[in-house]
């Protein structure tokens, strides 16, 4: 049992001071939370406001639009009229399955592709481990420049297909490495037990690694499938028909270029005027959004642990 020596008095910490934006405030205060909660808002209506003044629009008439000079934040009278013009037919419509069956496929094909590197890769005894890591590694340092990969493209004969929108972005170094650490967390005696069991590789990646890896499987398809909708660029590029435009490019002439769409683009009644051009410009931006609006919330959960946990431990 120790005893205080009255020699050597005891030295206390002296309190911790409190730093706070307000003189005299701590941050427990009311004054900062209400601080706090006015910089929130303030942040959540800079985010917010843009786009209910979009979806506003979309809904508005041409008396509407006429009157507020532009975009509406509060129609009167809604009316689906720019959406049922751009979707009972035309280049809109074709566009957005045109871009659904690019994502679904892409995503489809850039996932298998990716769980068979990253499940090699992750196998250290595996043939060409080492040579194949790196040049994963050096294809994330150096791109391709956009005149080789556009005579790559055109070599290939794949100008003006919808393989030159899924091919060339297959395989993304990062999200092979996430999944390949991933794969590397999972215990080795686990992979061992189902050796002496007799089971394949296959058998393995199938019935052991993906189960345990929802999570980064989960989250790399969205990476995947994200790329793949907002990808215009290679479209600018290689896709001379408008009629296999993509959304994204769609997006781009007539929103961001601020062309002007036709009567035979869109589908209207007969006699019937053409919506004003601010919402079908609006009406583009939100179909443009919403499938991965609607998307993501499903996959939100896996965020943290199928990127945090892969990156980390790799």
């Amino acid at each position: 049992m120790t005893t205080l020596n009255p020699a050597h008095p005891v030295r206390r910490r002296p309190p911790r001071r409190s730093y706070s934006a307000i003189p005299g405030e701590t941050p427990g205060s009311p004054p900062w939370r209400m601080l706090k909660s006015l910089i929130l808002a303030v942040c959540v209506a800079l985010v917010v406001l843009p786009f209910v003044a979009i979806i506003s629009t979309s809904l508005a008439d041409t008396v509407q639009v006429t009157k507020a000079g532009g975009y509406v934040m509060w129609p009167h009278d809604p009316t689906l009229g720019a959406y049922r013009a751009l979707l009972s037919g035309g280049l809109v419509s074709r566009a957005m399955l045109i871009s659904v069956g690019i994502t679904v496929v892409g995503t489809a094909l850039s996932l298998f592709c990716s769980i068979m590197l990253a499940y090699g890769l992750s196998r250290p005894g595996s043939y060409g481990h080492k040579p194949v890591l790196m040049l994963l590694l050096m294809s994330m340092l150096f791109a391709p420049g956009v005149i080789p990969s556009y005579l790559m493209i055109k070599q290939l004969h794949l100008i003006n297909s919808y393989w030159s929108l899924v091919l060339p972005g297959l395989i993304n170094g990062f999200n092979v490495i996430v999944l390949r650490s991933f794969f590397m967390s999972i215990p080795k005696e686990l992979i061992d037990s189902a050796r002496i069991d007799g089971a394949s590789e296959w058998r393995i990646l199938t019935r052991i690694e993906l189960p345990l890896s929802k999570a980064s499987v989960a989250v790399i398809g969205l990476f995947y499938a994200v790329t793949y909708w907002n990808a215009f660029f290679n479209a600018l590029l290689y896709i001379n028909d408008a009629a296999k435009w993509p959304m994204q490019l769609v997006l781009r002439t007539y929103v961001i270029n601020n062309s002007q769409l036709s009567g035979g683009q869109v589908d209207v009644a007969a006699g019937a005027p053409l919506p004003p051009a601010q919402s079908l410009q609006a009406a583009i931006l939100v179909l443009s959004i919403v499938p991965i609006v609607l998307i993501y919330p499903f996959l939100q959960r896996h965020m943290n642990k199928g990127v945090m946990v892969g990156a980390v431990k790799g």
